[in-house]
């Protein structure tokens, strides 16, 4: 029952998921669509970087934005046929990619799924400001990946010796989303802190009547939201393509 649970997740919940897409495309979408209705031209999509390519699953749908009609057109040809898992796989994609960020796999979480674990009253509530020793100590990718420095809610944090090691916090998305960041020290990790500062935030996020969302590369990213009742929906990628010899 939990893997059908992990492939199937609960219809509200990609509902909201796909609202949420939806508004981030920019321009009318619909999850469902088929053939080259898959493929829309949306420059302003916040589905990936200007001028990017950006795909997303849901369930069992996906859907591409591009920056110009040019784009959409090589795009549509490319992918004509592929089943919606591929749209999600560069090396799948006939095409002349440039740059790709991703894939990261789309996790979501509501009061009906989510699994509290009580090591997360052991968080403190602290103003986002207490972040900066913990930011500047952690490599600058992790910093940049984790998006922590940008959460608007309270910070969860956990600490040792008077600093900060673990945090958790969240931004608000469009749709009423709950957009999560964790980030743990690199000598703390393994520790089960990620799961405790990140239980604070979603239990703070969710009191709010938000959607919890997680953005999961690393497989101890995506554990620790499976440990929290998320459910893996779908996945993300962009991508950047070498311009079309024609247009030379």
């Amino acid at each position: 029952m939990q893997q059908r649970d992990a492939e199937h997740p609960p219809a509200p919940l990609l509902d909201r998921a796909h609202a949420l897409w939806t508004e981030l495309a920019g321009v009318p979408v619909r999850f469902g669509s088929t053939g080259d209705d898959r493929v829309v031209v949306a420059p302003a999509s916040r589905w990936c970087p200007p001028s990017w390519c950006g795909f997303v699953r849901l369930g069992d749908a996906a859907l591409v934005t591009t920056p110009d009609r040019r784009t959409a057109v090589r795009v549509a040809g490319a992918t004509r046929g592929l089943p919606a898992e591929a749209l999600l796989d560069p090396a799948r994609i006939p095409l002349p990619v440039r740059e790709v960020l991703g894939p990261v796999s789309l996790f979501y979480a509501d009061r009906s799924t989510f699994l509290p674990t009580h090591e997360h009253a052991k968080a403190e509530k602290r103003p986002a400001s207490a972040l900066g020793g913990l930011l500047a100590r952690v490599d600058p990718a992790d910093a940049d990946e984790s998006a922590l420095a940008d959460i608007e809610s309270p910070a969860f944090c956990l600490s040792t010796n008077g600093e900060v090691v673990a945090a958790a916090g969240y931004q608000v998305w469009p749709g009423r989303t709950a957009h999560l960041s964790v980030l743990v020290a690199s000598g703390f990790r393994g520790r089960g802190l990620a799961r405790a500062v990140a239980s604070a935030a979603v239990a703070h996020a969710l009191g709010e009547g938000l959607l919890a969302q997680w953005r999961a590369g690393p497989l101890p990213s995506q554990r620790v939201a499976r440990a929290l009742g998320f459910r893996e929906s779908g996945a993300q990628v962009s991508m950047r393509l070498w311009r079309d010899p024609a247009e030379q």
